[in-house]
């Protein structure tokens, strides 16, 4: 039995390696991630998640374990933004405010599937220009749904979250730990 990582996020790595779990194979699913229109943030966090759990090709025995994180701002959608303009919208919107980090698991071994969607309450300080000018300068809003990262500068704005601080990272520990041990992954 192999563990199949599908992301190629180092966080999603790391979050493993805390629960001393080393995939045995790390590849990335390539599918369109572009919302439908009217799709609701869940929805569309568990809908992309399914297509990057169906796209990794694994042997039966094997574990194929994939995740999304979806930022919300109400019913609206903050993926990865695109550009250092779009990372400020996202940012001064979410500026101020509380919103939610959808993340949704899902694995599969052979033609068994298992799936969790954790929701966190995130609340985002207001942002002075300076820290936003700042943020966007030091370029780790990109790749990250709702261009900022937690676990790094971006932790700097947050002053309260309710649910996982990992989830919020990438992959919810606790969930995800208990779908590989229902899997059959064991691990020290």
């Amino acid at each position: 039995m192999r563990l199949i990582l599908g992301s190629a996020s180092p966080r999603r790595k790391e979050i493993l390696a805390g629960l001393g779990i080393v995939p045995d194979v790390i590849t990335a699913a390539d599918i369109d991630e572009t919302p439908r229109k009217g799709e609701l943030p869940r929805p569309y966090c568990e809908r992309v998640t399914r297509a990057k759990l169906d796209a990794i090709a694994a042997e039966p025995q094997d574990i194929v374990l994939v995740a999304d994180t979806t930022v919300a701002l109400g019913r609206r959608i903050l993926g990865k933004p695109e550009s250092a303009a779009q990372a400020a919208e996202f940012l001064l919107k979410l500026a101020g405010r509380r919103h939610q980090v959808i993340t949704s698991v899902a694995l599969r071994r052979g033609e068994t599937h298992w799936a969790r969607t954790q929701v966190t309450a995130v609340k985002m300080k207001r942002l002075s220009d300076d820290e936003l000018n700042g943020y966007l300068a030091s370029g780790e809003w990109q790749g990250k749904a709702g261009g900022y990262a937690i676990q790094g500068r971006g932790g700097a704005f947050i002053p309260w979250i309710q649910g996982s601080y990992t989830g919020v990272m990438g992959l919810p520990a606790a969930e995800t730990a208990q779908l590989l041990r229902a899997a059959g992954l064991r691990w020290e």
